[in-house]
This record gives C-alpha cells, structure tokens and sequence, in this order.
C-alpha cells in the first residue's frame, strides 16, 4: 500500500527463515504447523518476506564429485584502497570472470576471498597471472587450493 511503511522482520519471521533454510521444500502446511501460524498467514509472510529481498530464492544443491583434474582454489585479494571507487570497479571486474564461483567481500582483512574453479594448478596459475592479478585495484593475492570438502557444495 501506498505510503505504508515496510514491515520489520520479527522474530516469527526469522523462525520462518531458520525452518526454510533448514529444509527450503517444506510445505506450507508444515512451516505453518511450525510456527503456529494458520497456513494463510504463513504464506503471507514468506511472500512479504521474498517481496522484500530477505528470501532471494530456492536452489538445489547437489553433491557430485568434481570432474576429474578440477581444483577449488580460495584466493584472499587486498586492495589497494577500499575506497567505493575500488570497490565497485573490482566487483564489476570480477563478475566477468568465469572461473570465480563466489566472491566475498570480507570485513577486515582480506577485502575479498573468492572460490575459485580450475581445471588444476597450470591452469590456476594462468588465470592469476592473466586475470585475478590484473583485476582493479588489487594490491595482493593469496591463494590456497582445497584439498576436499567436508561441509557445504564446494568440492574438489
């Protein structure tokens, strides 16, 4: 509406939230039954809460081995200033790299950490050399290669 001010998440919704990150294909019906709401209701929150940006969307996460000669490589970048200026000229940057999987922008040092995807270190060394230590503004590279996941999707 018009001239309403936006709703604030309360406590509730960060139940909702906690319960779909839990299990994001719960029904409605059992979110609801979980934080005694009526099902209407709670389907009212989770669209206010989607609406809003809180819940940016669903996704499928699938644990399958990684490709045979493929390395997950987490680089720490620094900047040389962490002015808006470098920032945003490093983001954009970095969003046309293919092989970076994340970026993080992190508080305190490193400004940055990424997962990276190679297909190994000859190829890893390639992309540092062509790509992440010509990106904007980056002052310092580090980079240490995973040796296997033990939580999350990353994979080597």
């Amino acid at each position: 509406m018009p001239g309403c001010p936006m709703p604030t998440q309360d406590p509730l919704d960060d139940r909702i939230l906690a319960l779909l990150r839990e299990d994001a294909r719960i029904t409605n019906a059992a979110l609801a039954a979980a934080v005694g709401l009526s099902q209407s209701a709670c389907l009212r929150r989770v669209r206010r809460l989607e609406e809003r940006g809180v819940i940016r969307g669903y996704t499928v996460l699938v644990d399958e081995p990684a490709p045979a000669g493929r390395s997950i490589v987490l680089v720490q970048i620094s900047l040389e200033r962490q002015s808006d200026e470098y920032l945003r000229r490093f983001e954009e940057a970095v969003r046309r790299v293919p092989e970076v999987r994340d970026c993080l922008l992190m508080a305190g040092d490193p400004d940055y950490v990424l997962r990276v995807e190679t297909g190994g270190p000859a190829e890893y060394e390639r992309l540092h050399k062509e790509r992440l230590s010509r990106l904007p503004g980056v002052a310092r590279l580090r980079s240490s290669f995973a040796i296997r996941a033990v939580i999350g999707g990353g994979h080597p």
